[in-house]
């Protein structure tokens, strides 16, 4: 999977995570959270992340310079 599939994955999975806490109904929020921080720590994000940030996404895309 390339830096940007993990990314965008994780981004994804991320916003379902804050849609479920935004429904009008009772949550457990601090397992949201931890969910949250689960999807957004993990190891393989962290490093896409980096790579992308640096412009030296993996071979299977192509660099991408994100913001600062």
């Amino acid at each position: 999977m390339s830096d940007q599939e993990l990314a965008v994955g994780a981004i994804s999975e991320a916003q379902h995570i804050l849609e479920q806490y935004l429904e009008p109904r009772h949550h457990d929020n601090e397992r949201l959270l931890d969910r949250l921080v689960e999807v957004l720590e993990r190891p393989s994000v962290l490093v896409a992340v980096d790579r992308l940030r640096r412009g030296v996404a993996d071979s299977s895309c192509e660099s991408v310079a994100l913001g600062p």
